[in-house]
């Protein structure tokens, strides 16, 4: 499913998640004509973004869309159309695994979750930086070591650059904007951003 982000879908926070009609017509594999008429029967809800335009809830929509087509199959009493509510079942499932994506999606937007790549991403990182202070370290106190002859002297010498690098990696902490270039990346936003600028 490919489609292009609206500017409602680029943001965090509370407006993240917001859709326009193509994009859930789209996303059901209906068309943009029926997804207005369910909006104007009331099925599918719309809310105001912050541009002041109507947008779907995409995780509501879903939610609602299922709602809808349960009904619809509680109304299929005839045997012969059995075909037809395992067609609509089949479509429930399909719309319940499509909430769950769209939802762990968004609370990965919100920064609510991190997927295992991208700790591992920032884990790794964080071992290169102590990597590269760690071999640094022998070079850093060659002169210095090599003016004292007190192992005394040369123990605090050697133990006041460890803490230096201690302080140092203490201070690495959690980057929000790192996971959140992460998902952008990931979802191929970067490029869309790039050229709407």
């Amino acid at each position: 499913m490919t489609s292009s982000k609206s500017a409602a879908d680029k943001g965090t926070g509370k407006h993240a998640g917001l859709q326009k009609v193509d994009y859930i017509a789209n996303f059901f594999n209906r068309s943009v004509r029926r997804i207005q008429q369910l909006t104007q029967d009331g099925v599918l809800p719309t809310v105001e973004g912050p541009d002041g335009k109507r947008y779907y809830d995409l995780v509501m929509t879903i939610k609602r869309y299922i709602g809808y087509l349960q009904d619809e199959l509680a109304k299929k009493k005839n045997p012969l159309e059995e075909k037809e509510k395992q067609r609509l079942e089949a479509e429930i499932r399909l719309k319940e695994a499509k909430a769950e994506s769209a939802n762990l999606e968004l609370k990965e937007l919100k920064g609510e979750m991190h997927r295992s790549e991208d700790v591992q991403a920032f884990t790794e990182d964080f071992a290169a930086v102590i990597r590269s202070m760690l071999l640094a370290l022998p070079g850093m106190l060659a002169i210095d070591l090599a003016e004292l002859d007190n192992p005394a002297e040369i123990s605090l010498r050697i133990e006041e650059e460890v803490n230096r690098i201690l302080t140092h990696l203490s201070e690495y902490t959690y980057d929000p904007s790192f996971f959140k270039k992460k998902v952008r990346e990931r979802a191929g936003w970067r490029k869309n951003e790039e050229n709407s600028e």
